[in-house]
């Protein structure tokens, strides 16, 4: 084996890899967040919605904890607010009775943060005192990410709470209503300052079911997403190679194969969604990934008729098993991007999909150059022994 081929093998080998273990970059540690100002608080907790973070020191003495909320995400001319609800419960009483905290930058530029307590769903979050007190409350603005930093008397002999948090646009200098779907209706759930549980409310399989939607999309985008066009270019470019026969077959295999056994996973726990939300539709991304699965069942059982390479069949199964396999990785990754739409994960999440797709699709252009220079030369060798036979 030449040591191009070698090489070709190592990259798809590590695409391999990465595919199925994505880089924990990916996954930070609300712990690991240094704050400007060097605070430093012992409890945090990723929200479980609209990119937000609650860090924390409870003061058992004092009955106090000191918060620093933090949301993401965000533009200048948005307001965010985290807050407790002594009294409030489920997703129809957890607005009223909350005793928000307020940020957002106003008019000349300044970020403005209050206190205001909720008594409607009217609400303009109007500045007035709380049925607790906040001896201390200020935020900051910068890199698209406003933090509320307060200190509050806990109200009663209780820690473990309701709270909400939210975000939504400013015009002037009020505060408009927040949106009503997607994250923003499943922004609250428990807190405990002394013990630091925190749990999701609302539906009691709301967050199993946010969970496994997560799930359904990561198992996706690796499977069908990655694994499998880096499959198709192991089969494509590496049998150019001689010397690389038979390792880009196993490597074309093994990609396949994982793709389809995740991918069998991530579709099945997609039907599992679809049934547990039969009030809602993404009729699209169903049908097109009913598709992929009969398309992809068909490949792996078309395997079983392969002729050998000599066959006269064998070019009408290779045009067929080609066509088939592009067809899925196309759909593939329209279906994705659908996917991706509907969770309405960060944006970096989309973007991050979107380099890998750019990054595969560079490679494989000058991999399709290199390979035709390759069996152009080759052929014109070929002809030069002829005439000189």
């Amino acid at each position: 084996m030449d040591k191009f081929s070698k090489t070709l093998i190592i990259i798809f080998t590590s695409f391999f890899i990465t595919g199925l273990f994505p880089s924990s970059s990916y996954a930070q540690n609300c712990s690991d967040y240094r704050f400007p100002n060097n605070n430093i608080y012992a409890a945090c907790n990723t929200l479980p919605s609209l990119n937000s973070f609650l860090h924390w020191n409870y003061h058992r003495s004092t009955h106090t904890v000191d918060i620093a909320y933090r949301h993401t995400r965000i533009t200048a001319s948005d307001w965010v607010v985290w807050s407790l609800n002594p009294t409030g419960g489920g997703r129809s009483s957890a607005m009223i009775g909350a005793q928000c905290l307020v940020a957002f930058r106003n008019s000349t530029g300044l970020v403005h943060a209050y206190t205001s307590p909720i008594s409607g769903y009217a609400t303009r979050l109007q500045e007035g005192p709380l049925s607790f007190r906040v001896p201390r409350i200020g935020a900051e603005f910068a890199n698209d990410e406003m933090i509320i930093y307060a200190t509050i008397e806990l109200p009663s002999d209780r820690t473990s709470f309701t709270h909400v948090w939210q975000n939504g646009h400013v015009s002037g200098d009020t505060p408009l209503m927040h949106p009503t779907d997607g994250e923003n209706m499943r922004s609250f759930g428990t807190i405990d300052f002394a013990t630091g549980q925190t749990a999701e409310t609302g539906t009691a399989s709301g967050g199993s079911r946010n969970r496994k939607r997560n799930v359904h999309g990561v198992i996706n985008v690796v499977s069908w997403g990655i694994l499998l066009p880096v499959g198709a270019m192991a089969a494509r470019y590496l049998k150019v190679f001689k010397s690389a026969n038979p390792a880009w077959f196993y490597l074309h295999v093994t990609c396949q194969t994982s793709a389809y056994v995740v991918g069998v996973a991530g579709w099945a726990t997609g039907l599992k969604l679809g049934s547990d939300s039969p009030g809602v539709e993404h009729t699209t991304h169903r049908n097109i990934g009913i598709t992929i699965f009969s398309l992809a069942t068909l490949q792996v059982f078309a395997m079983f008729l392969r002729p050998k390479p000599d066959h006269k069949y064998r070019t009408y199964w290779n045009i067929y098993h080609q066509t088939i396999g592009y067809s899925v990785i196309v759909l593939s990754i329209v279906n994705i991007f659908e996917g991706i739409d509907i969770l309405d994960p960060e944006k970096k999440w989309k973007k991050a999909y979107t380099g890998v797709l750019i990054f595969l699709g560079a490679i494989a252009a000058v991999l399709e150059a290199f390979t035709w220079y390759v069996v152009i030369k080759r052929k014109g060798q070929s002809t030069n022994n002829g005439y000189g036979a």
